[in-house]
């Protein structure tokens, strides 16, 4: 089953349920991913339609992060319930000891001596791990590899 078509499914599942945030959550990605599709011109694959959901949970992080320091918890609690719900549509994600060991590879591979070849490193590590990892995450770890 494709991603656009679990969004459907799970659309439809939330309506007949009547869970108000999931339907609104679920309708906010399939608006982003026809922004997207209409920038492209074309119907986004799979995996560009992870790549954007991906960008919704990094966006609800930073939301989390800022209410919370606002003392805002009731809106943190919103968004970190609306980053479950897209959570559910990415795959499963890595541990650091994984991203680690996917990173030392790349780095030997491309012979990678330091802090100047981290954009090449990043590069192939993201595209390696391909919505499995959180980039925050991934570029911590490379840092501290070529650091």
């Amino acid at each position: 089953m494709s991603i656009r078509d679990d969004l459907k499914a799970s659309l439809v599942e939330s309506a007949k349920a009547r869970d108000q945030v999931r339907l609104d959550t679920i309708r906010g990605v399939q608006s982003a991913v026809r922004y997207k599709e209409i920038d492209k011109k074309a119907e986004l694959t799979d995996t560009e339609i992870l790549s954007v959901i991906q960008i919704l949970c990094k966006q609800r992080r930073e939301s989390i992060e800022q209410y919370t320091k606002g003392g805002r918890a009731d809106l943190a609690d919103k968004e970190t319930r609306e980053l479950q719900i897209l959570e559910k549509f990415l795959p499963a994600q890595l541990s650091r000891e994984d991203i680690e060991k996917v990173a030392k590879a790349v780095v030997e591979e491309l012979g990678a001596k330091g802090p100047a070849d981290m954009g090449r490193v990043m590069k192939e590590s993201v595209k390696r791990m391909a919505g499995q990892a959180d980039g925050k995450i991934v570029s911590e770890v490379v840092k501290a590899l070529l650091g």
